[in-house]
C-alpha cells in the first residue's frame, strides 16, 4: 500500500523532517556498516537474487493469511500513527503493518524489496498511545535505514544454523556470521530508538514504553531515575568475571538490553546532535551516494574509542589502562578477577570501588 506523503497529515503538531538522511540518527557503529554496504557495487542486486532463498515470501503469505493488515479499517488508530511516523521521516511508500495475535509484547521489521511491519497483540495492549507512537516511528526509522534487509536475513541465517548443526564446522561458520549481525542487529536498535523520539518527539513516552517492556504494565509502581539507576549499576557493578557474563549474556541477543536502551536513548536526547536535528540540521538523502566510507569508519572507531574511555566498566575500563600504556597485564587480570590485592573486595587491584553485581536485565520485544 503507498501513500504520497503529502496524504500523511500528522494528528498534532510536529517537527518534521523533509529528506532526512537515515545517517541523521544512526549510531556510529551502525552508520557505517550500513554507508560500506550502499558502496558495494551490485549489492542490492545479490540480495534480491537471494530472495527466493529467503523466508520473506512465506512470512507475507503467513502475515496475510493469518494476522490483521492495518488500515482505515482495521485498527485505524495505528494505521494513522504510521502514516503520521512515514510523514514526520519524509518515508513517501508506506509500508504495510500487521497486527498478530501473541500476548508477548514484540515487533520487528523484516522484507527486502518492500519492509513489513508486525507488532503483537500483545505490545498493542501493553502501551498507550504516545508509547505505540515511538514503537511504530522505531519501526519505521528501521525501514528507512533499510534494516529490514538484514533483519531478514539474520533470520534466514539463524534457521540455517539450526539445519547444519549435523554438518562438521558447518554451524560453526554460519554462527561465526549470525554472531557479528546481531552484534551490529543491537546498534541498529538504538538508531532505530532515536528514530522512534524523533517521530513520537516526547522523551518521557519513549522511557515509559521501554520501562513497559521491562516490567509490564505497572507503571505505579515505577520511577524512570531508579529505572536508569540500574542501568549505571549494571555497567558499573562487578569485577571482570561480571563483565565476562555480561557478554555471554548479550551474545544470543538481537536487542540491548531494556535498561540500557533507556540510558543510551536519554544521552542521546541530550545531546547536540538531537538538537541540531530538531532545529533543521541533519543530513539529506540527497547527500548519501557522496558519505565517505572512511571517515564513517573513523566516527565509528573514534566513538567506540570515547565509549572505552568513559566507561565504568571492569572489562572496559581495564582495556583502557593497558590502552593507555599501563603494565604487568597478567597481574592486573589475576587480580580483576579474584578481587585480590590492595583495593580490597572486589574492588580488583586499581581500587576502582566498583559495586555490587548488576542485578540483571529484562527481555524486550524484536523490533
Amino acid at each position: 500500500m503507498t501513500d504520497s506523503s503529502s496524504e500523511n497529515v500528522p494528528d498534532r503538531h510536529r517537527t518534521r523532517f523533509p529528506g532526512i538522511s537515515s545517517r541523521a540518527y544512526e549510531h556510529p557503529a551502525d552508520r557505517s556498516a550500513l554507508v560500506a554496504l550502499r558502496k558495494l557495487s551490485g549489492f542490492d542486486t545479490v540480495f534480491k537474487a537471494l530472495s527466493g532463498l529467503l523466508p520473506e515470501r512465506s512470512l507475507r503469505l503467513l502475515f496475510l493469511s493469518d494476522s490483521v493488515r492495518v488500515s482505515d479499517a482495521q485498527f485505524a488508530h495505528l494505521h494513522t500513527m504510521l502514516r503520521d511516523a512515514c510523514y514526520i521521516l519524509d518515508l513517501e511508500k508506506v509500508p504495510q503493518m500487521y497486527v498478530t495475535q501473541d500476548p508477548k509484547p514484540n515487533a520487528m521489521c523484516i522484507g527486502l524489496d518492500e519492509p513489513i511491519i508486525m507488532v503483537t497483540t500483545g505490545l498493542v495492549e501493553l502501551l498507550d498511545e504516545e508509547e505505540m507512537r515511538a514503537v511504530v516511528g522505531h519501526e519505521v526509522g528501521h525501514a528507512l535505514s533499510g534494516h529490514s534487509v538484514y533483519r531478514t536475513i539474520l533470520l534466514f541465517l539463524t534457521n540455517l544454523a539450526v539445519k547444519v548443526a549435523w554438518i562438521p564446522l558447518g554451524n560453526v561458520a554460519v554462527m561465526a556470521i549470525v554472531t557479528a549481525l546481531r552484534e551490529w542487529f543491537r546498534k541498529s536498535e538504538l538508531s532505530a530508538d532515536r528514530a522512534g523520539l524523533l517521530v513520537g518527539q516526547d522523551l518521557q513516552a519513549s522511557m515509559r514504553g521501554l520501562m513497559k517492556i521491562a516490567g509490564g504494565n505497572h507503571l505505579h509502581e515505577m520511577n524512570v531515575d531508579a529505572f536508569l539507576e540500574q542501568a549505571e549499576e549494571y555497567e558499573a557493578g562487578g569485577d571482570l568475571r561480571d563483565s565476562v557474563l555480561k557478554i555471554l549474556n548479550m551474545l544470543p541477543r538481537t536487542h540491548p538490553f531494556t535498561t540500557v536502551r533507556a540510558a543510551e536513548l536519554k544521552k542521546w536526547a541530550e545531546s547536540r546532535d538531537y538538537q541540531r536535528i530538531m532545529d533543521g540540521h541533519y543530513p539529506r538523502r540527497s547527500e548519501d551516494k557522496d558519505t565517505s566510507v572512511t571517515d564513517s569508519f573513523r566516527e565509528s572507531a573514534s566513538h567506540y574509542a570515547d565509549s572505552v574511555r568513559g566507561s565504568k566498566d571492569p572489562l572496559m575500563k581495564l582495556v583502557g589502562d593497558i590502552a593507555g600504556g599501563a603494565g604487568d597485564l597478567g597481574g592486573r587480570l589475576r587480580d580483576r578477577f579474584t578481587g585480590a590485592a590492595g583495593g580490597g573486595g572486589r574492588s580488583g587491584s586499581n581500587g576502582s570501588g566498583a559495586k555490587d553485581e548488576d542485578p540483571g536485565a529484562a527481555g524486550q520485544p524484536g523490533g
